[in-house]
Parts: structure tokens; sequence; C-alpha cells
């Protein structure tokens, strides 16, 4: 029995396509948008005003408002509470000195137990006899913020997730950064709540934090990410290759195809594949970077191969 979608379908456009020989093999659909230094909408593709789970590219929001309500954290713990990292030892490593630092340990996590997201990490991880554990988890960095602010605040630490303070916190600190009000609330993969926004108003969260006065706490994320790109990803992870390549940028990607990215000018943009392809997600965010800085060629495009040689690209149209 067909059933109705839950809200009206965005109106994506096609942003991405991979060709083989002369032929376009598929297509990916979404939407996106670009604002300029003073905040005006400079591009729109599709449906930038279409509200979306922007899932992990939220970390970096929540970490404001984790240093806004008085938690301590040096610059590698606070990128790793903004990333989603691949699982590395270096990783985990700085998670516990997060928990450390506030009298906790790996027991006290309260996200879901996963293998390392990196792929040579969770063959590593495999080879030494490891198994899914929380802090290996992708969001572990996040969550040993999440409960070492709780423990500060003399919140719920054993069941910070459903604490309605730091559900109150993370949710105004959204909608103030991001200048609109949330459309929904879910829970995301890992525990914690992800909030409903247009694309829009993801660019606009962005922006505040890469241009951000020097001392704010936003400014201190932005700062923290650009110094420690490989915490909020890893190595061969393009996230962290942007902002290598581009000083300054403020970048974060989520499942199911999220990207933000904001430069130090305040320029900003956000992009949502529409099918949840995430090897869509950044040929189109980088063509749309790039005119704005120089972008990484290798960003731009990523060969489609046959017999082991290029017979064709994914890029965006």
């Amino acid at each position: 029995m067909k059933q109705n979608p839950p809200q009206p379908l965005p109106q994506h456009v096609p942003l991405v396509a991979a060709t083989r020989g002369d032929a376009i093999e598929s297509i990916h659909y979404g939407s996106a948008v670009v604002l300029g230094a003073d905040g005006k909408i400079l591009r729109s593709l599709g449906d930038a005003q279409a509200a979306f789970y922007p899932r992990s590219a939220l970390k970096p929001l929540f970490a404001v408002g984790m240093l806004r309500a008085g938690l301590e954290l040096d610059d590698e713990q606070l990128a790793l509470a903004s990333a989603s990292h691949s699982g590395a030892q270096r990783h985990q490593d700085v998670a516990l000195t997060t928990l450390a630092a506030a009298g906790l340990s790996a027991a006290d996590l309260g996200n879901s137990t996963d293998l390392p997201y990196g792929v040579a990490e969770r063959a590593a991880y495999l080879a030494a006899g490891g198994t899914p554990t929380q802090l290996a988890q992708n969001c572990s960095g996040k969550h040993a913020a999440l409960v070492a602010l709780s423990k500060l605040k003399g919140w719920n630490t054993a069941d910070y997730l459903h604490d309605e303070n730091l559900l109150q916190l993370l949710q105004e600190t959204v909608e103030e950064l991001c200048g609109e009000k949330i459309s929904g609330v879910s829970t995301d993969g890992c525990g914690t709540p992800v909030y409903r926004l247009t694309l829009a108003g993801l660019a606009r969260g962005f922006a505040r934090l890469a241009a951000a006065p020097a001392g704010t706490p936003e400014a201190r994320v932005a700062a923290a990410m650009a110094a420690y790109p490989e915490l909020v990803a890893g190595e061969g992870r393009d996230v962290t290759e942007l902002m290598r390549a581009v000083p300054g940028s403020v970048a974060k990607d989520g499942f199911e195809g999220i990207q933000a990215v904001a430069l130090s000018d305040g320029t900003a943009l956000a992009v949502k594949i529409a099918d949840g392809g995430d090897r869509a997600r950044m040929p189109i965010t980088a063509a749309l970077l790039s005119e704005h800085v120089a972008v990484p060629e290798e960003l731009l495009s990523s060969p489609a191969l046959g017999g082991g040689q290029p017979v064709g690209t994914l890029a965006a149209l």
C-alpha cells in the first residue's frame, strides 16, 4: 500500500554526474545554497529552503554551546568534539583525555558502539583483534564532551542523552547560530538529538563560526578545527583535505549527503544530496567553493575506472 511522504518532497535538481566513456552513467540530485559574506544568498540550486536533518554537520555548533556553558577543552579535544573521526588510535586517545579531565572513563559514554569509520583504521583495528566499542565509534569525541559537560553542570551523566538541561542547551545554540527555529527533532545514529534546518540556516551557522571575533566560543571552535583537520575527520578523508587546502575554512560533513563549509570572510555553503550518496557530496561542494577560492583538483572530481584505468569521471554538472 502506497504511503504518503511525511512532508512535501523537496524540488531537487541534478548536481553531480558519473560518466563512463561518452555516456552519463548515474546522476545525483540535490540542493545547495551559497551565502555571501553579508549573509545574502549568492546561489541557490534546487530547494535551498526545504528543511533537512544536517546529521553530524551539527557537531561544531554543539561544541559552541558546550564552550558557552563553561566546558574547558583544549584545541585537540575541541576539534574531536566537532568530529566524525575515523577511529584511529589518536582519535580514541583524545576522547579519553576529555573523559579523564572530567573524572570519567569510556564506560560513561552513551553513544552507540561501532568499529572505526575509516577504511584503513578499521582494517588495522580488526587485525589487532578489535571489536565494536563506543570509543571507536566516530562520534565518541562529541559524546566525551557532552558527558563531561553534564558532570561539570551537575546534570544526569548516567542518562545525559535525555537530560532536559543538555537538550535545551543544544537546541537553543543551533537555533541562535543558524538564525531560524528548527522545524523538527529526531535522533541521530549515535543517540544525540538532530534538528531539522534549511540549508540556508545551516550555512548561516557555519558562517558564524568561521567569521567570529577572536576569543569567542565560535572562533575557538573554528580555530581548533582549522588547526587539527585530521581530528575532525582523518587522514585520506576529503573534509580533512579541504580544510588543509583552504586556510581558515571550517568544513563538516554529515551522513545522508550533507556538507557545510564556511570561509573566514563569512562566505558559506551547504549541500544536501537527495539520495544520501556520500560520493556526490564533495564534487558539488568543491565546484561551488572554487568560485571563491582555489580548491584541489582531486576534490572537484574522481575517476571512474575500467580495467584499472580512468574511463570516466564523477563531477559536478
